[in-house]
C-alpha cells in the first residue's frame, strides 16, 4: 500500500509564485540521507546543504527544518553520520535564520500532531529510503502518517532545480499507521558531562567550537579506550597507538584554526584510506563527538564560538599529515609547523592530557612515537588531460554588440588549435543524395488554411467554411447579447442631422414607454405586496428595458411607495418582535437611487415624500438634512453598512462617452481609450470582471476602421480563451473586405486559418512567437498596430512563460497588457517603458542611416508608410484599478456529526500579528461594508478605552454623517481608516488584543447557496457532479413542488430549442455520454482539461444560456474564460490551490451587472490553509531564464536570413538584452552572457553555426523543433550517422514496414519526445501491469551508442566554456557558505614549512568551488556532468540543467535509476487509453486523456517531424519518410477510435 502512495505522486513545481504565504516542512534526517556520502569531507558536506537550502531561501520559500528525536537511534551504527546530523543541527540553529525543531520525538506525538493542525505545511519533504531497512521503515511511517493527516509529501529523491524553480515528486493522499518508537541511552554520556565540567575550569573564558569539539573528543575517546583496555577487552590499537592518532587530530585542528581555505584547496589528493585497526577508535570519536555536540548545546553559561561549527575536521587533511609522519617524515627531512601553529597545537594536546586525569599519554613531541601504520593505499585514478582554455573566435556584429564587453575579458583560441581545426566543415548532408539540409523549411502559418474566398473552393470544403462561420456566430450569441457591428471606414456625417434624427426617436421612444407603463404600474405593485423578491426582480427586469429617464424615474417612485407599504405593514404585523430588516433596505435602497441617479428630476413634492419617508425609517438627521416612531433602532450609518452592504451604489460617471454605446465608462476605462486614441501602450491591472478587456474591442474597431492592412493581435494564454475571443469578435464585428481578407484569423498549435490575411489575428504565444521570430515573416509583422497581451501575469508561469518576454520585447507596435493579478505593476511598466524606449532609439537609428538595400526594402513594404502617418508614441501607461464591483464573502463549510455548518470568514480573520508587520494588509484584501462594521465591533468589544472608538463610530464617522446616501466609495474609505488603526494597534503593543479579535471573528455563521464547485482532479469533479445529480434525484422523490410539472413543461420547451440549435454543431458527449446528458438536463455538468475542446465549448454554452446552474471543474476555468457564477465552491485542497489559482478561480463569482454579491465557500480545506490562500498577496512577476540554445540558434537564423536585416538585428538584440529577469540586476544580466557564449560555442562546435554566425547544417530542422531540446540536437545526430535509413528498411519487395522496426521507431521516439520521469521508488512496484509495460525500454544499443556519444561531446564543450568563463566568479562569494554566509576568506597566515610541502601547486581548481576542492574535486571531474553541480563556482549562475545532455538514464541522490514512462509505446501497442488508465494511471494521472495524447503523440512530433523532413528530401519514397508516414496513419487510426 506504501508504494501505491509514491506511484500517486507528480512531478511538479515546489515553489508557486506566493512564496511567502506558503510554508513547508523538511525531515531533517531526510535532508541529511540526501547528502551522505562517505567520500565528501564534513566542510564539503554542509556547503552543500547550504546551497540546497539556499536555492530554497533565494526563491522566496519559507521553511521549517525537523529532526525527530527518535530517529537518532538509527544513526549509531554510523558514528560518523550521527556526528554529522548534530554537527547539522546545532549549526543551522546557531549560524542561520533557519526554524529548527527537536522538541518532536517522533510523527506519532501528540506535541506534532498539534503543530501540524496548527500551521498545516504546504508540504514535508522527505525521502523514501533511508541508511537501513529500519530507516526506510520508518520514513515510510512518516510518509503515510503524513498522507493520513491531509498533508502532502514532496519526495527528497529527484528534485531539480533550475534559476528560479525548484522541482519534485509530490504525492497527495489519506491513509493511516501507527508505530511506537522507543528511546537509546548511552553510558558514554557520563564521560562527555564529566570531561565538560573539568574543561570549564581550564577554559573558563571560553573558545572556538573547533578547539572544544577536539580536546573533548581525543580526551573522551581515549579514556573510553583506556578502560576498555583496563577491563579486559582487547583492542586493536594500543593506547600509544590511540594516542598517536589523537595527537594528529589535534594538529589537523590547528591547521584548521590557521591556515586559510585558499591553501587548503591545494592539499595533495591522496589516495589513501585508515586500515580496518583504526576505524574503531574513529568511530569511537565520532560517537563521542555526538555526544560532547549535545552537552554543549545546553551551555549558556560559557562563551562558545559555534561560528565554524561546519569545519570541525577534515579527513583529507588528517590523512595527508598520517601520510607525511607514517611515509615521509625523516629527521633530516623534518618540515617545521611554525611557530603559531606549534603553539596552538601544544595547547591543544596538554589541554587532552590534563582532561584525561588519571591517564598518561606522553607528550606533544614527537607526534608519532609508534610504528603502526594507519594507512593503506588504493588504486589511483587516471585523469585525461584538459584541452586549452579559450573560445572559438566569432566574427559577428549581433555578438559584439551583445557580449562585446564579457567576452573582451575571455581568453580565445588560436586560429591553429585543434579545437578549431577539428570543427565541422559543412558540406551537403549526402549520404543519400536527395536529402538537403540547407534548404529553408515551410513555418507553420505558411501551411493553413485561408477561408476568404470561399467561392472558389470546392462545395464541401465551402460548407464547411460557412457551417463553422455559424457555429462562431451561435457561440458569440452565448457570450453578448449585442448583434454584430458593421465596420466602415470612417466618414464625415452632417451633426445637425443626427441631432434632429435623435431627438425625434427619443419623443416617439418616451410616449411608447409611458403607455407601457400605464398598463404595467398597478399589478407590478400588487405583486410587489404580494412578494417583494419577486415583484422588485421584476420590476427591476422592466426598469432595464427602458431608455427614457423620466419614465425610470416615475417607475422608481412607485417601486419605493409600493416598498414602503409592505414595510410598514410587516411593522404592524410585528409589534414588538423583531423585524425582517430586509424589507427596510429595499425601501432604503430605491431612496439611494432616486437621490443618486434622478438628482434632477427630483421636485420639491418628491423631496417631501422621501424626508417623510426616511422619517418613517427612524432617520430624523438624514430627513433634516435631506430637508432642511422610530421603526429600526439603529443609526443610519450603521443600517446602510451592515443590511444594505452590497446595495451600496458604487462610483458611476453620468457623462457618456462618445466613443462607447452601451454603458458609460469609468475615469480608469476612459484612460485606456485615451492611451489607445493616443497610439500609445498600457498595463492595465483590474480586477475580474470589472471591464478592462472593453479596451481590447474598442482598439480593434479603431484598427479595423482606420484602414483594411492594418493587423491587431491578440494574445491569449489558452486555446479555450482564444475561441471565446473569436466568439466575441464575431458577435461584435462586420467588414467588407477586399477579396482574399478576413476580419478575424486563428493560429494555435491545432487549429490555424487565414492567419495572413486577417485584420483581427487570435493566438497563443508560442505561435505569435513563431511569426515574430521568422525570416520569411517581416512583412507582416510591419503590417501590426497592436497586440494585446490578456492573462499578462503568465509572465511569472512555469512552462513557456520566456516566450510571452520575447513577444513584449519584439514587438515594435503600441500592445495592451491586461491582468487581473500582478502585484508589482510598476516594476513590469518600467521593464515595458525601458524595451519601448530601446526601439525608440532603434527606430530613429534605421530612419537616419537607411542603406539603400533598406530603403528598397520600405519601398515594397507598402502598408509601413501607411502606419507611420499615425502619431508614433513610445510612452507605457500604467492603469490600474483595485476596486472589484462585487465584494466577495467567504465561508468555511464542515461536517460536524450529521450537520453541515457553513461559517463566515472574515478576511482579517486570516491575518496575524507577523504578518501584517512584514507585508502589510494585502494590496487586493478588501472588507465588505458588513464585515467593515464587524470589524468595528469587535475591535470596540476587545479594547473598551480605545481613545478613537468615538472617532470611528460609524454614525460619527466624517465620510458618512448625516449622509442620505451613503456610496461604496465610502464604505472604502472607512475601511481603510480601520485598516491603519489596526495596524497602529501593532505598532503601539496591543498584539494580544489583536489575536483576541482574530478568534471572535472566525464565529460568525451565515448560508449561502452554492451554485458553483471547483476541484482538481479529474476523477473527484465528474464524481462530485454525479454525486449532485443523484442527490437531487432523491429530493426529487421525497420533495415535491406544486409548480413542478409546469416548471418541468416549460424548461422542456427550453431545452427542445438548445437542442435544435446545438444538434447542427454536433456537440456530442464523448466521456460517459449517456450519464453527461442525463446530468445536463439535470442543470449540471463538469469541466476538465480530459474532455474535449468541443464538449468543453458545449457545457460553457450551457451554463451561459442559464440551462447548467453547477459546474464541477478543474483549474481550466481559471484564466478568464467568460462563465459567470454567484458561488465559487473549493472542495478539496491540492498542491495546485495556490493563491494564484485561488484568486482567478474565486474571481468567477459575481460579475458585474449579474450578481450583486460574489460567494466563495471552502470545504474540506484546513483553516491554516484557507487563511494563507486569502491573505497572500498577489504575484510579483520575475521573470524566467529566456534563453535555449535553440533560441539564440533561432536568433541568429533571424538575423542572418531576414530581408530586412536593421530590423532583424534590432529584435535579436531585444530578445537578448531585456530579460525581465536580468531588468536592474547587473548579475543576471552578466549570467545570461555567460549562457550565450556558451551557447554560441556549442553550436559553432555541433556545426549549426560558421565562425561568422551564419546558420549551417541541420539548423533550419533543429530550430523547427526548438520545442523539444535537447532531443532536436539528438535527432539530428541520428539523422546525420545514417541511423533512421539503416533501421528503416521494409518488406522485401514492398514499401510496407514491418511491425519490429515500426515499435522500435516508436520506442526511439519516445525516449526523445514527451519525457516523462517516474520516481525510483517506482521500480519497486511489484504489481503485475494488464497491458503496458510502464517503464520504457532502452534505446536499441547503435542508438543509445550515438546519444552517449552526443553527451560526451556536451560534456567536454561545457566543462571547457566553465573553465574558460572561471574568471568571472566573484571569489570573495566563493569562499562563503551560501546560507549562513560563515566566512573562509584568507586569514593573517603566517605560513608553515609543513602546510606547504602538503600542498599541490600543479592541482587544477580553476572553476572548482574551493569547498569542493577540500573533497578532492578537480578541474577534470567537470567533463562529467553529474558532479557540475556540487563542484562549479557558484556565482557563475550556470548549472547543469542549462547544458542540452539528453540522459539516457537519470539518478537520485541515492543513485537510484529514475525510469522514464512508456506512455507512448504503450498506447501504439493497444491504442487503449482504459488500458493507460489503469496501467500507467498510478504513476502519471495526468497524462491518461486523449487530447494529450493526440497532442504529444501526433500533432506535435509526427505532423512536425513528416512536414519537415519531407521538405528536406528530394525523394518521396525515402523509406524514413515512408515509415514515418506509415506510423503516424497507425496512430491516427488509433486515436480515432478513442477520440
Amino acid at each position: 500500500m506504501y508504494m501505491l502512495f509514491l506511484f500517486l505522486c507528480r512531478y511538479v513545481s515546489l515553489l508557486k509564485d506566493f512564496v511567502e504565504s506558503e510554508f513547508f516542512v523538511i525531515d531533517g534526517d531526510s535532508l541529511l540521507l540526501m547528502f551522505l556520502d562517505e567520500k565528501t569531507q564534513y566542510l564539503n558536506f554542509f556547503y552543500q546543504i547550504e546551497c540546497f537550502l539556499q536555492d530554497f531561501t533565494e526563491k522566496g520559500a519559507k521553511y521549517v527544518i525537523t529532526f525527530f528525536k527518535d530517529a537518532e537511534q538509527m544513526y549509531f551504527p554510523y558514528p560518523r553520520f550521527l556526528f554529522l546530523r548534530t554537527v547539522l543541527i546545532e549549526h543551522l540553529r546557531h549560524n542561520t535564520s533557519t526554524t529548527v525543531h527537536t522538541e518532536f520525538s517522533n510523527c506519532l506525538s501528540s506535541k506534532w500532531e498539534i503543530f501540524l493542525k496548527k500551521s498545516y505545511p504546504y508540504f514535508i519533504i522527505v525521502s523514501d529510503i533511508g541508511l537501513t531497512s529500519l530507516q526506510t521503515d520508518y520514513l515510510s511511517i512518516l510518509i503515510v502518517h503524513s498522507l493520513s493527516k491531509k498533508i502532502n509529501i514532496v519526495l527528497a529523491s529527484g528534485q531539480e532545480y533550475d534559476i528560479l524553480r525548484v522541482y519534485g515528486y509530490h504525492v497527495q493522499s489519506v491513509y493511516k499507521h501507527r508505530l511506537f518508537f522507543q528511546e537509546v541511552r548511552y553510558t558514554t554520556l557520563f564521560l562527555v558531562c564529566e570531561t565538560v565540567r573539568l574543561l570549564k575550569q581550564l577554559w573558563p573564558e571560553g573558545s572556538d567550537v573547533r578547539r572544544v569539539v577536539c580536546v573533548l573528543t581525543c580526551a573522551v575517546g581515549l579514556k573510553i579506550y583506556s578502560n576498555m583496555l583496563e577491563n579486559g577487552r582487547s583492542n586493536p590499537l594500543s593506547p600509544e597507538e590511540a594516542a598517536d592518532l589523537c595527537r594528529m587530530q589535534c594538529l589537523t585542528v590547528t591547521f584548521l584554526l590557521h591556515m586559510p581555505l585558499s591553501q587548503r584547496a591545494r592539499i595533495r589528493i591522496m589516495k589513501s584510506c585508515w586500515t580496518k585497526k583504526v576505524l574503531p577508535l574513529i568511530k569511537m570519536q565520532q560517537l563521542c563527538t555526538h555526544f560532547a555536540l549535545t552537552q554543549l548545546s545546553d551551555t549558556n553559561d560559557w562563551k562558545l564560538d559555534l561560528t565554524y561549527l561546519p569545519d570541525l575536521n577534515d579527513d583529507s587533511l588528517l590523512i595527508n599529515l598520517a601520510h607525511y609522519y607514517e611515509v615521509e617524515y625523516a629527521e633530516e627531512f623534518k618540515k617545521e609547523l611554525g611557530k603559531e601553529m606549534e603553539n596552538e597545537y601544544k595547547c591543544l594536546w596538554d589541554t587532552v592530557t590534563k582532561l584525561a586525569v588519571k591517564y598518561s599519554f606522553g607528550e606533544a613531541f614527537p607526534i608519532r612515537k609508534t610504528s603502526q601504520l594507519f594507512l593503506e593505499q588504493e588504486q589511483t585514478l587516471f585523469r585525461e588531460e584538459i584541452p586549452n582554455i579559450g573560445l572559438i573566435s566569432l566574427k559577428s556584429d549581433l555578438v559584439e554588440d551583445y557580449a562585446g564587453d564579457v567576452l573582451k575579458d575571455l581568453p580565445v583560441l588560436k586560429s591553429n588549435d585543434p579545437a578549431v581545426t577539428s570543427l565541422i566543415k559543412y558540406k551537403e548532408f549526402d549520404e543519400l543524395c536527395h536529402w538537403h539540409s540547407g534548404r529553408p523549411l515551410t513555418e507553420e502559418y505558411e501551411r493553413v488554411q485561408c477561408n476568404a474566398d470561399a467561392k472558389s473552393k470546392a462545395p464541401e470544403e465551402r460548407r464547411q467554411i460557412q457551417k463553422l462561420q455559424s457555429f462562431h456566430h451561435f457561440y458569440a450569441s452565448t457570450l453578448e447579447d449585442s448583434t454584430s457591428k458593421l465596420i466602415v471606414h470612417q466618414e464625415d456625417v452632417s451633426g445637425n442631422a443626427n441631432a434632429a434624427v435623435k431627438k425625434t426617436q427619443k419623443k416617439h421612444v418616451k410616449k411608447k414607454e409611458q403607455e407601457q407603463w400605464k398598463a404595467l404600474c398597478i399589478p407590478t405593485e400588487k405583486e410587489i405586496k404580494a412578494n417583494l423578491t419577486i415583484g422588485i426582480k421584476k420590476l427591476e427586469n422592466f426598469l432595464e428595458t427602458l431608455k427614457s429617464k423620466s419614465v425610470k424615474f416615475s417607475v422608481e417612485m412607485a417601486g419605493l411607495s409600493a416598498c414602503l407599504e409592505v414595510w410598514k405593514e410587516h411593522c404592524r404585523e410585528q409589534g414588538n418582535k423583531s423585524k425582517d430588516l430586509s424589507k427596510a433596505v429595499q425601501v432604503m435602497r430605491r431612496i439611494h437611487i432616486l437621490l443618486e441617479k434622478y438628482q434632477d428630476l427630483l421636485e420639491k413634492p418628491h423631496v417631501k415624500k422621501l424626508t417623510k419617508y426616511l422619517r418613517l425609517l427612524g432617520f430624523e438627521n438624514l430627513a433634516c438634512s435631506l430637508s432642511g416612531q422610530n421603526s429600526l433602532e439603529l443609526g443610519p450609518a450603521r443600517f446602510q453598512l451592515q443590511y444594505m452592504d452590497y446595495y451600496l451604489l458604487r462610483e458611476e460617471r453620468n457623462d457618456p462617452d462618445p466613443r462607447v454605446q452601451h454603458f458609460i465608462p469609468d475615469t480608469w476605462q476612459r484612460e485606456l481609450l485615451d492611451a489607445v486614441d493616443n497610439n500609445e501602450s498600457a498595463v492595465i491591472v483590474a480586477p475580474t470582471s470589472s471591464g478592462k478587456t472593453y479596451a481590447s474591442y474598442y482598439c480593434m474597431e479603431k484598427v479595423l476602421k482606420t484602414s483594411n492592412e492594418g493587423v491587431v493581435v491578440y494574445v491569449a494564454p489558452t486555446k479555450a480563451l482564444v475561441n471565446q475571443v473569436v466568439g466575441t469578435i464575431y458577435s461584435r464585428f462586420t467588414k467588407k473586405l477586399p477579396d482574399g481578407l478576413v476580419v478575424c484569423g486563428v493560429f494555435t498549435r491545432d487549429y490555424r486559418n487565414d492567419v495572413m490575411n486577417s485584420q483581427i489575428l487570435v493566438t497563443v504565444p508560442q505561435c505569435l512567437e513563431i511569426l515574430m521570430l521568422s525570416p520569411r515573416c517581416q512583412k507582416w509583422t510591419k503590417r501590426i498596430q497592436y497586440v494585446i497581451f490578456d492573462e499578462v501575469h503568465c509572465l511569472g508561469g512555469e512552462i513557456g512563460a520566456e516566450v510571452w518576454e520575447h513577444l513584449l520585447v519584439t514587438i515594435r507596435c503600441p500592445f495592451l497588457a491586461l491582468s487581473a493579478t500582478v502585484s508589482n505593476p510598476e516594476h513590469l511598466t518600467e521593464w515595458l517603458q525601458s524595451v519601448r524606449r530601446y526601439w525608440q532609439r532603434v527606430e530613429n537609428t534605421i530612419e537616419g542611416s537607411s542603406t539603400n538595400s533598406e530603403k528598397n526594402f520600405t519601398r515594397k513594404c507598402k502598408v509601413k508608410s501607411q502606419i507611420q502617418e499615425q502619431k508614433k508614441s513610445y510612452r507605457v501607461r500604467l492603469v490600474l484599478y483595485e476596486e472589484r464591483y462585487n465584494d466577495l464573502e467567504k465561508y468555511v463549510c464542515s461536517l460536524k456529526g450529521s450537520d453541515f455548518i457553513i461559517e463566515h470568514c472574515h478576511p482579517c480573520a486570516a491575518l496575524t500579528v507577523n504578518h501584517i508587520e512584514s507585508y502589510g494588509f494585502p494590496s487586493d484584501l478588501s472588507l465588505s461594508p458588513r464585515e467593515t462594521i464587524q470589524l468595528y465591533d469587535i475591535m470596540v468589544k476587545v479594547w473598551q478605552e480605545w481613545p478613537r472608538a468615538q472617532e470611528l463610530d460609524p454614525e460619527e464617522f466624517v465620510s458618512f454623517k448625516n449622509k442620505v446616501v451613503i456610496k461604496k466609495a465610502d464604505a472604502r474609505k472607512y475601511e481603510q481608516e480601520l485598516k491603519k488603526e489596526l495596524s497602529k494597534w501593532i505598532v503601539v503593543g496591543q498584539r494580544q488584543k489583536y489575536y483576541i479579535q482574530i478568534k471572535t471573528l472566525l464565529h460568525l455563521t451565515y448560508v449561502y447557496y452554492i451554485l458553483f464547485t471547483l476541484r482538481f482532479r479529474v476523477n473527484t469533479v465528474e464524481s462530485a457532479a454525479k454525486n449532485v445529480f443523484l442527490d437531487l434525484l432523491k429530493k426529487q422523490k421525497s420533495e415535491q413542488d406544486p409548480n413542478t410539472e409546469r416548471e418541468k413543461e416549460r424548461l422542456s420547451d427550453e431545452l427542445r430549442k438548445v437542442k435544435k440549435m446545438l444538434t447542427k454543431f454536433n456537440p456530442q458527449f464523448e466521456r460517459g455520454r449517456y450519464q453527461q446528458q442525463m446530468m445536463a438536463l439535470r442543470g449540471i455538468g463538469y469541466h476538465h482539461g480530459s474532455m474535449s475542446a468541443r464538449e468543453r465549448r458545449v457545457v460553457e454554452m450551457l451554463f451561459r444560456l442559464g440551462y447548467i446552474k453547477v459546474v464541477t471543474a478543474t483549474s481550466t476555468l481559471a484564466l478568464g474564460i467568460n462563465m459567470p457564477c454567484k458561488s465559487v465552491v473549493f472542495a478539496e485542497d491540492s498542491v495546485f490551490l495556490d493563491a494564484l489559482n485561488y484568486r482567478q478561480m474565486s474571481g468567477r463569482a459575481g460579475r458585474r451587472g449579474q450578481d450583486m454579491i460574489g460567494n466563495v465557500f471552502f470545504y474540506d480545506i484546513p483553516l491554516p490553509k484557507v487563511e494563507r490562500l486569502i491573505k497572500s498577496n498577489v504575484p510579483q512577476l520575475k521573470g524566467q531564464f529566456p534563453l535555449t540554445v535553440s533560441l539564440i540558434l533561432r536568433l541568429m537564423l533571424l538575423a542572418a536570413k531576414a530581408e530586412d536585416k536593421a530590423d532583424a538585428r534590432a529584435k535579436a538584440l531585444s530578445v537578448l538584452k531585456h530579460s525581465l529577469l536580468s531588468f536592474r540586476k547587473e548579475r543576471y544580466a552578466e549570467i545570461l552572457k555567460i549562457y550565450f557564449m556558451f551557447s554560441l560555442q556549442f553550436l559553432i562546435k555541433e556545426g549549426y553555426l560558421d565562425q561568422e554566425g551564419n546558420p549551417i547544417g541541420f539548423a533550419g530542422l533543429v530550430t523547427h523543433l526548438y520545442y523539444y531540446e535537447p532531443s532536436n540536437f539528438v535527432l539530428v545526430s541520428f539523422l546525420v550517422k545514417g541511423l533512421f535509413h539503416k533501421l528503416c528498411q521494409p518488406i522485401k519487395g514492398s514499401t510496407v514496414f514491418s511491425e519490429d522496426v515500426l515499435e522500435k521507431l516508436v520506442l526511439i521516439l519516445a525516449n526523445l519526445f514527451g519525457r516523462k520521469y517516474l520516481p525510483a521508488c517506482s521500480m519497486k512496484y511489484k504489481r503485475t501491469f494488464c497491458q503496458s509495460k510502464v517503464f520504457l525500454e532502452d534505446l536499441p544499443e547503435d542508438f543509445a551508442d550515438a546519444v552517449n556519444e552526443y553527451n560526451t561531446k556536451v560534456e567536454e564543450n561545457f566543462a571547457h566554456f566553465l573553465l574558460t568563463t572561471a574568471k568571472l566568479a566573484d571569489m570573495e562569494q566563493e569562499y562563503r557558505l551560501p546560507l549562513s554566509k560563515t566566512d573562509f576568506t584568507s586569514k593573517i597566515w603566517h605560513g608553515s614549512e609543513l602546510a606547504s610541502y602538503l600542498m599541490d601547486n600543479t592541482k587544477s581548481i580553476s572553476a572548482i568551488s574551493p569547498f569542493a576542492c577540500v573533497s578532492g574535486v578537480v578541474d577534470n571531474d567537470l567533463f562529467h556532468g553529474e558532479i557540475i553541480n556540487k563542484a562549479v563556482f557558484r556565482s557563475l549562475g550556470i548549472n547543469v540543467t542549462n547544458c542540452p545532455l539528453l540522459y539516457l538514464n537519470k539518478y537520485d541522490n541515492q543513485g537510484r535509476r529514475r525510469p522514464l514512462n512508456a506512455y507512448a509505446l504503450d498506447f501504439y501497442k493497444h491504442g487503449s487509453l482504459i488500458a493507460l488508465t489503469t496501467d500507467n494511471w498510478y504513476v502519471v494521472p495526468f497524462l491518461v486523456n486523449s487530447s494529450i495524447v493526440h497532442n504529444m503523440v501526433h500533432n506535435y512530433i509526427f505532423l512536425v517531424l513528416k512536414t519537415s523532413l519531407s521538405e528536406l528530401c528530394d525523394d518521396p519514397n525515402d523509406n524514413v519518410l515512408l515509415a514515418f508516414q506509415q506510423l503516424g496513419k497507425i496512430y491516427e487510426e488509433k486515436l480515432k477510435c478513442v477520440t
